[in-house]
């Protein structure tokens, strides 16, 4: 059985995605609300075979597309399935979590003896999760897909509040336990050229007159 790979190991995410265009996917037992299902799902949808021309989408969007159609796939393999008009961000999270089984980046627990390590020297029973990065990006083309899909933005659900604190709690958590940090560095702003106070005028002592 094949495996997902880790869509981004690296805390800098933007640009990270799910490298393989023919990734078969197969799970079993998979655990619902209501109960657990066998079901296969097929992530990374097949690209063309075709070769792309110079004017083709981007890879960003091409992307985008896959994880669109993985999305779907996913909820049509939800049980009971699920329609789009009906996802919520609780779906958007349940669809995070089932991800972290793919998942290959090491996540420290915190009785582990290289918690906050960023290179441990040895390796570890912490399990594997899906990175903070590949999550952030993945939510934000899932976001961008949703509305260029006709979905209305105030009703998206890839932009529920409780997927944004999610995504802050797997952050943080990540950036704890892998001793990394994942603040933007601040552009320096180059310095203001000094200005020139304006030359004094000298003014004419008292009682002299104008020639």
């Amino acid at each position: 059985m094949d495996s997902i790979p880790d869509m981004d190991d690296s805390p800098n995410s933007a640009e990270h995605t799910i490298q393989n265009h023919n990734l078969i996917m197969t799970t079993a037992g998979m655990m619902m609300n209501s109960g657990a299902a066998s079901s296969g799902v097929t992530l990374a949808a097949s690209a063309s075979s075709s070769s792309s021309s110079p004017g083709s989408s981007s890879r960003y969007e091409n992307q985008k597309r896959r994880d669109w159609n993985t999305f779907g796939q996913y909820l049509k393999n939800h049980r009971p399935p699920l329609s789009l008009s009906r996802c919520s961000g609780a779906h958007v999270l349940e669809f995070l979590r089932y991800l972290d089984q793919f998942g290959k980046t090491k996540v420290h627990t915190p009785i582990c003896p290289f918690y906050g390590h960023p290179n441990p020297p040895a390796p570890c029973p912490c399990p594997l999760r899906q990175a903070w990065g590949s999550l952030d990006a993945l939510i934000g083309r899932l976001r961008a897909a949703f509305e260029e899909n006709g979905g209305k933005p105030e009703a998206n659900p890839f932009g529920a509040r409780a997927v944004r604190l999610y995504l802050r709690e797997v952050r943080d958590l990540q950036s704890k336990a892998r001793g990394i940090s994942y603040e933007k560095k601040k552009r320096k702003r180059p310095p203001l050229p000094q200005q020139l106070p304006p030359p004094t005028q000298h003014q004419p002592p008292p009682g002299a007159s104008c020639q």
